[in-house]
């Protein structure tokens, strides 16, 4: 299996984490590749320019997009190097108490706020520039986790264990120093973000799950062009002639061997990660996954 099927088989595998991971890089990489691709032919394109968030409301009307593109794009590879290394730490942490809807929509709902206070704020200081980058949701999600367990324990390299909090507070006050300084637009987004992340859970404890609106959403596009049938209950009744225990028992223990194979590399994935697996056992996953 070459490193091409590997990438297939650990996006497939992989959480909503690892996409969203996967889906940042590849934006990342078509901002750049493209544009040198198309100069080759005499093209001049700028892609940030038509997935970046304008501070001019009006923009929207031509780039409705903009208001979530925004937050899948960055401008150099530190930039998205720093995003993707505070995401996969944030999330892992989230993960721990939350569901993987749970965390999309918090990604996607505060990407929007973050978004939003952004553009309100430059258009009220009558200032003119565009952002981009997934800080604004990354940050939601480290907050949050922080606002649920602010005392948890985390080892960091060279430093040591730190609890949580001190982690948060750091990159909150470091958004605060810099809000005057350049790329004030990018701090104002962090904070949004970071204040939409302690908002989410508030009213999670409170019994109100605001990610409910993005798996809603999501549900209605994946299956509002499925076709139902118009009398589903038309049969009420069918005589079978086979027994069901005949009809069913070699499917059932031929699934039941797969999926405790299945199963069993899962679990070496998640103790020691993918690269552990055996050429034979990611081949075996890769099969089965088709």
């Amino acid at each position: 299996m070459n490193i091409l099927d590997d990438l297939k088989m650990q996006y497939k595998l992989g959480g909503i984490v690892n996409k969203l991971i996967y889906w940042n890089v590849a934006c990342f990489l078509i901002s750049f590749v493209l544009p040198g691709i198309l100069r080759i032919f005499n093209v001049n394109l700028n892609v940030l320019q038509y997935v970046s968030l304008s501070s001019n409301p009006s923009d929207l009307l031509w780039k409705p997009w903009s208001l979530i593109s925004y937050a899948f794009f960055h401008f150099d590879f530190f930039h998205i190097l720093f995003n993707m290394l505070v995401l996969n730490f944030a999330s892992q942490l989230f993960l721990t108490f939350f569901t993987q809807k749970q965390f999309l929509g918090l990604y996607l709902l505060a990407a929007v706020f973050g978004g939003a206070v952004f553009m309100g704020t430059y258009y009220l200081m009558n200032m003119d520039a565009p952002i981009v980058g997934a800080s604004a949701a990354i940050m939601a999600v480290l907050m949050a986790v922080t606002s649920y367990q602010p005392l948890i324990e985390v080892r960091l390299l060279l430093i040591g264990r730190v609890k949580l909090w001190h982690i948060t507070a750091v990159l909150l006050i470091l958004d605060l120093m810099q809000l005057r300084l350049e790329n004030m637009g990018g701090h104002i987004s962090h904070l949004a973000g970071a204040l939409f992340g302690f908002v989410f859970i508030k009213a999670l404890q409170k019994g109100t799950d605001m990610s409910l609106i993005v798996t809603k959403f999501i549900s209605f596009f994946a299956n509002g062009f499925r076709t139902t049938p118009s009398t589903p209950f038309k049969k009420v009744h069918k005589n079978y002639t086979k027994p069901v225990e005949q009809r069913t028992a070699s499917r059932i223990i031929t699934k039941d061997k797969t999926q405790q194979q299945i199963d069993e590399i899962l679990d070496k994935i998640s103790q020691s990660g993918y690269d552990s697996l055996t050429k034979e056992e990611k081949d075996f996953l890769f099969k089965s996954g088709k």
